[in-house]
């Protein structure tokens, strides 16, 4: 059976999403403060969670990056601000998703469903390895490190310099990538990738490798490009 925690200071919202998650056959937690969802998060192996934005304790934020330290279980951010910066926060902490309220509880379990999926196909596919120039990604472990020093990656991170370094020298447009990492159900925009990249870059450059770059090519997208 599938397990999902639903983290919300709403009562009336986790009432709700409960009843629509009970009906769809999964097994539901329920937190109403962020402190009480990290600690279920981390003593239960849940298939998804369901996180609000604006809780007491610690803020979804918070949360979502805590359990992104040890977990890559699937987070859908639930929240009354949809603001794009506050949109792309969540995604760079490690939410594979993100709803605005209002929202209709049969599209938050679409949603669910969408990326269990997404998770399922991944999970299908065979552990690979890419080692290049001091660059080792371990795609089953979502292990990356750069000579020798771990780099803490996200998720989406993660398989985004999988994606680019597999194909060395393709060129990957914005919607290329959106539709490869996100899925064609995602309705986010290029902002997102730009947002993914500029950390991945950030993280990787704490060590010098002047064998390979993460190139942009404008007005195109971006590349892995081995250098001379």
């Amino acid at each position: 059976m599938t397990t999902m925690l639903i983290a919300d200071d709403n009562r009336s919202s986790v009432s709700i999403l409960q009843e629509y998650a009970l009906k769809e056959g999964y097994q539901v937690s329920t937190a109403f403060d962020g402190y009480d969802a990290l600690a279920k998060a981390r003593d239960h192996s849940f298939d998804i969670i369901l996180l609000d934005v604006m809780m007491p304790g610690l803020d979804g934020f918070e949360v979502c990056r805590a359990i992104r330290r040890d977990s890559n279980v699937p987070i859908i951010m639930v929240t009354a601000r949809g603001e794009d910066y506050d949109r792309i926060m969540g995604l760079d902490t490690g939410a594979d998703d993100y709803i605005v309220k209002p929202f209709s509880p049969a599209e938050v379990m679409a949603r669910v469903r969408a990326v269990l999926r997404r998770m399922q196909r991944d999970e299908a596919a065979p552990g690979e390895f890419f080692t290049y120039d001091g660059l080792k990604v371990n795609l089953a472990e979502y292990h990356t490190e750069l000579d020798g020093e771990l780099i803490p990656l996200t998720k989406k991170e993660t398989e985004l310099l999988w994606l680019l370094a597999k194909n060395q020298h393709k060129v990957f447009s914005r919607d290329n990538l959106l539709e490869s990492l996100w899925g064609y159900d995602y309705e986010g925009d290029a902002r997102t990738v730009d947002s993914h990249i500029k950390r991945l870059r950030a993280k990787l450059d704490v060590r010098e490798h002047s064998g390979w770059e993460i190139k942009t090519i404008w007005g195109v997208g971006y590349k892995f490009e081995v250098l001379p």
